[in-house]
């Protein structure tokens, strides 16, 4: 299985929820009500996280699809 990053633009995030209803594993609602990537890094602007299953990928690109922004992208290292 090919890595993937799951890339987060967090500031343009609109409290929806979809994600951490989504995926639960790898998303949760944080203390201000904006959505948090577990376990990433702040790089630049967005907040980053590797993963390298195929289960981790299809839950985050089906997080991605449900975002109304379009603030999360999972993409092919």
């Amino acid at each position: 299985m090919a890595k993937h990053l799951i890339v987060h633009l967090k500031d343009q995030c609109i409290s929806c929820g979809a994600c951490a209803a989504i995926s639960p594993d790898f998303w949760e609602m944080d203390e201000e009500g904006m959505a948090n990537l577990k376990g990433s890094k702040k790089v630049g602007e967005q907040w980053e996280l590797d993963i390298d299953s195929e289960e981790a990928r299809a839950t985050n690109q089906e997080a991605a699809d449900v975002c109304p922004v379009n603030i999360i992208k999972v993409v092919k290292k």
